[in-house]
C-alpha cells in the first residue's frame, strides 16, 4: 500500500495504528515510494563482556583446517 504524503499527514494516527499491527505502510511522493512506516522494535540488549570468563572452552584441533570443496562451494555460491 502506498499512501501519498498529504494523505499520510491527514491520517497519521490511523497509519501508525496499522503499522503497530504489523502492516508495512509505504509513503510516497508523486506515486514514488520515499519512506516506510513499520512497527518499532527495540534494539536487542547489548552483549555482556566476559560471559565466558572462567569457563572451559574447547576448540577442535582441525578448527582452522581448509574446508572441503563442496562446503566451500556452498559458501561461495559456486554450486
Amino acid at each position: 500500500m502506498i499512501v501519498n504524503i498529504s494523505e499520510a499527514k491527514a491520517q497519521l494516527s490511523k497509519l501508525v495504528e496499522r503499522a503497530e499491527h504489523g502492516e508495512r505502510v509505504v509513503i510516497g511522493r508523486a506515486g514514488r515510494p520515499v519512506a516506510v512506516l513499520v512497527p518499532y522494535s527495540a534494539a536487542p540488549d547489548r552483549r555482556r563482556l566476559g560471559v565466558w570468563r572462567n569457563e572451559d572452552v574447547w576448540i577442535a584441533d582441525d578448527f582452522d583446517a581448509p574446508l572441503p570443496d563442496d562446503v566451500l562451494a556452498g559458501f561461495t555460491g559456486s554450486i
